[in-house]
């Protein structure tokens, strides 16, 4: 899986841009030299979609038994990649009012379309009820909006990193990010999601804020930084009321 989102969706942490890159012998590569290495490696299963210039999702599908599960749905211009599988998909589905043969990308796409739209049920506590390993990324093509989350357990790996046209660049593939970021990129926090315009939180911990801390490398090179919850902090957060409290404007 990879997403690919310009600066002008995406206020990405500021540390996760590591100055090293400008010194690096390799240098951080452009949005369109990063779709091509991921086509070349998957070029037998592989799509890609874009969305004008501002976002790209390209997809494969997973082959060996290695390779955690991989879903790609879309529905009234909202597409998601999801990995993993839920343990209670069947129970969710019901909850929903949703078909039993619904897949986890669809529910999650679902999901989504209601709680921004109508739903007073805040994101942090939809995301405690997935039971599993899972990681998704949501493409809002209508709001231009960007949502990302990995779970609590931290068995499905994503990744995230800076492009040389300063574009987050999302995936499960470490070497990809590794090649494509130079030191600017960092592991995706378990237990976390991002919103494109209102940045990384915790939904263990929705109350508390994200700190970032320096992360070396083997090199001895500040490469990206790690993000964990402050447990000294605490984000003053304003009672939820009716729809205003969905995916799309939480906090």
């Amino acid at each position: 899986m990879l997403g690919i989102f310009k600066q002008k969706l995406v206020n990405a942490p500021k540390e996760l841009n590591s100055p090293a890159s400008l010194n690096s012998c390799i240098k951080p590569k452009l949005s369109h030299e990063i779709l091509k290495d991921f086509m070349s490696c998957n070029s037998s299963n592989a799509f890609s979609m874009c969305f004008g210039n501002d976002a790209l999702l390209a997809y494969s599908t997973s082959y060996k038994p290695s390779i955690n599960h991989r879903l790609f749905s879309g529905l009234d211009n909202i597409y998601c990649v999801f990995l993993g599988g839920l343990h209670n998909l069947s129970m969710l589905n019901k909850q929903y009012g949703l078909s039993k043969g619904t897949n986890e990308a669809m529910f999650i796409i679902e999901a989504y379309r209601t709680l921004r739209d109508r739903g007073p049920y805040p994101a942090d506590q939809v995301l405690k009820e997935l039971e599993g390993s899972f990681a998704f990324v949501i493409y809002d093509n209508k709001d231009g909006t960007v949502f990302v989350a990995s779970g609590s357990n931290g068995h499905i790996e994503l990744y995230w990193g800076i492009a040389g046209d300063g574009s987050v660049i999302i995936s499960e593939n470490l070497e990809l990010i590794k090649a494509s970021c130079a030191k600017s990129f960092a592991p995706f926090p378990a237990g976390c999601m991002f919103h494109s315009e209102h940045g990384l939180m915790n939904f263990e911990h929705p109350t508390q804020k994200m700190k970032a801390m320096p992360r070396i490398d083997s090199e001895g090179v500040m490469c990206g930084a790690n993000f964990n919850v402050d447990s000294q902090s605490k984000i003053q957060v304003m009672p939820r009321v009716g729809s205003e409290a969905n995916w799309a404007t939480w906090g």
